[in-house]
């Protein structure tokens, strides 16, 4: 300092003989006092004995209430010798200070400023505020807190921190940035442009920009939360990403598969697109569906790619249908596709399907959708060729080509089921073409059957054939060709060969049939001419005892009494060989009643046959 001061206050030395130690001031400014013109120093600190500062210094000085007031001191006369007199000794003051020690604290004024940097350091979420008041076990508090989240919170998934735990944290904060701003408004801290001081630089302390960085560190915690809702974002993001992957796999997993045992499958995978597209469109999941969409037709349509026509009518039909299901944005490029696929899936499934066994609705099912669905499509103007063409390729080979008429006619009939599930207007013509050739293709199995020598199952055939078409022109031959299997089935001869079509020209014989025996009688022959007729019982005949060739008893002649008591039946047959076949009521009697015979009938001659029964093995 340029100008001299002198001090006006000396310690005396203490008695034992130690010097005292006067009070150094630091050089500073000076004031010249208007009264003397002595200088006085000007300084916001006192020092107290041995370097003691503030109140203790102040209460040395004696400075009024202890607190640091700038006493004013005045130039000391040894000031230039450098030596301070011993001061007279002096005996010890009860309750005075006892040199080298401070006196007791100066109350602190409160500082609104400090209170508010120890409240914004605490809402950094790292208990800063109580760091730097030294409180370190309400930082450990805070700290703990923070951990505590951390571990709740971390790593961040879908769900998110429980709202309850994100509230609870927040209060604490409050709580923390509250109790740390009514500590701070009076603790011993300094803040603010002019101090602390270094007091080896003499340079503004660190707390000068505490402020400032308690705001900056509040980045910390919103950093923190927006880092955690990306972190949380991604994870939803995934979650999405994780759904489309599943919904994807289920796809793949039925691919190939039949329609109905795919459906499940198929049904909560579209429910996961439909989701994901529609609720969650801005995530990147919900951009890629779409894609994902186009990928499940594909593979829902592969049965039709592979051209299997009748395992692809189902997938497509729920691809069209796709539109009712799933937003209609969704379906780029998709709504109507299936349309000409499954038109043509409906055309080659119902017309390869016509008389093939046990398809014969599922053919007219298939036909009548694509005619009614899609009328105007080239699909459906080729039914009724498809099913023209079925009849007559069948019924042309009833001519004598198909190897086995029987199998023909069943698959006839099978195709008349079918069309008749069609539209009756358009398909009644040939509707009426198949039962035509169903007839022909009836006669002609009775005849293979009887051909093969199969005579119950031609007697069968041609009895149907005549009862379910009596008016036929086939009808008189299939009756006689049943006649025939009949008596063939005693007389084998008798399928030799079939009975002839038309009767032959020129005279005919007369043969008289009489019934001397109990019970109806049947007679049946076939030769030229094949028939049968039935001759009522005779009321007063019996069984004739034995067998008249067998018994050796008197010869009992049948058909000997009146005319009159027997049942007749005359025949007018041309001449030729000819297969008789008997057939008696058996509820008159336990023998065997069916008895075959041959005769022959030559021209010129009339005959008489007389049907009678034994009792015993015979006739």
């Amino acid at each position: 300092m340029a100008g001299e001061q002198q001090y006006d206050d000396a310690r005396p030395e203490p008695e034992d003989g130690t010097p005292g130690t006067a009070d150094a001031l630091p050089e500073g400014p000076g004031t010249p006092d208007p009264g003397d013109g002595r200088t006085v120093a000007e300084t916001p600190w006192a020092y107290g004995p041995a370097g003691t500062t503030g109140a203790g210094a102040g209460a040395a000085h004696g400075a009024p209430g202890g607190g640091p007031e700038t006493p004013t001191v005045t130039a000391s006369p040894w000031a230039a010798g450098g030596a301070i007199p011993p001061p007279p000794g002096q005996p010890p003051v009860i309750g005075a200070p006892t040199p080298g020690t401070p006196g007791p604290p100066a109350p602190v004024e409160s500082n609104p400023a400090q209170a508010v940097l120890v409240g914004l350091l605490n809402l950094s979420c790292l208990g800063l505020g109580y760091v730097l008041l030294k409180h370190w076990r309400s930082a450990a508090v805070c700290w703990a807190a923070t951990v505590i989240l951390l571990v709740i919170a971390l790593p961040a998934d879908v769900d998110g921190v429980a709202p309850g735990v994100l509230v609870g944290y927040g209060l604490f904060l409050l709580a923390a940035a509250a109790d740390g701003a009514r500590r701070g408004l009076r603790a011993p801290l300094v803040l603010g442009p002019a101090g602390p001081v270094d007091a080896n630089s003499g340079r503004p302390g660190p707390l000068r920009f505490a402020l400032p960085l308690a705001v900056v560190l509040l980045l910390v915690p919103v950093g923190g939360s927006v880092a955690y809702g990306a972190a949380r974002d991604e994870a939803v993001e995934q979650s999405y990403l994780d759904r489309l992957a599943a919904a994807d796999a289920l796809v793949k997993a039925v691919e190939g598969q039949s329609f109905g045992g795919a459906a499940e499958n198929y049904r909560k995978a579209l429910a996961t697109y439909q989701e994901l597209g529609t609720q969650h469109a801005g995530s990147r999941a919900g951009r890629l569906v779409p894609d994902r969409l186009a990928a499940y037709y594909r593979s829902v349509s592969l049965p039709y790619e592979q051209k299997k026509y009748c395992a692809a009518v189902e997938p497509l039909k729920h691809l069209r249908d796709l539109p009712t299901k799933v937003d209609r944005g969704l379906l780029t490029g998709l709504i109507g596709k299936a349309d000409e696929p499954l038109a043509q899936s409906w055309y080659e499934c119902g017309s390869s399907s016509i008389g093939t066994a046990g398809a014969e609705r599922t053919a007219g099912d298939q036909l009548n959708a694509l005619l009614t669905t899609f009328p105007q499509s080239p699909y459906a103007t080729k039914v009724e060729a498809a099913v023209k063409d079925s009849i007559r390729t069948r019924a042309a080979t009833l001519d004598g080509t198909s190897p086995d008429p029987c199998d023909t006619v069943t698959e006839l009939r099978r195709v008349g089921t079918t069309v008749a599930l069609l539209p009756r207007d358009t398909y009644t013509a040939l509707a009426n073409e198949n039962a035509e050739a169903v007839e022909k293709g009836n006669y002609n199995c009775g005849v293979k059957h009887f051909k093969d020598k199969e005579y119950t199952d031609a007697r069968t055939s041609m009895t149907d054939f005549v009862t379910e078409y009596p008016g036929s022109r086939r009808a008189a031959q299939a009756r006689n060709i049943a006649i025939a299997a009949e008596i063939a089935e005693e007389a084998p001869a008798a399928g030799s060969k079939l009975p002839p079509a038309t009767a032959p020209g020129g005279s005919r014989m007369v043969m008289v049939v009489s019934n001397d025996g109990p019970g109806e009688v049947e007679l049946l022959y076939t030769g030229p001419v094949t028939g049968r007729v039935t001759l009522k019982s005779c009321g007063t005949c019996r069984a004739y005892p034995g067998s008249l060739a067998a018994l050796n008893t008197q010869k009992v002649k049948a058909c000997t009494g009146p005319s009159s008591k027997y049942p007749k039946a005359t025949l007018l047959l041309p001449p030729g060989n000819y297969h008789f076949l008997q057939k008696r009521d058996s509820s008159n009697t336990s023998m065997a009643v069916n008895k075959a015979s041959t005769t022959k009938i030559e021209s010129g001659y009339s005959y008489t046959n007389c049907l009678y029964v034994t009792s015993g093995l015979g006739f």
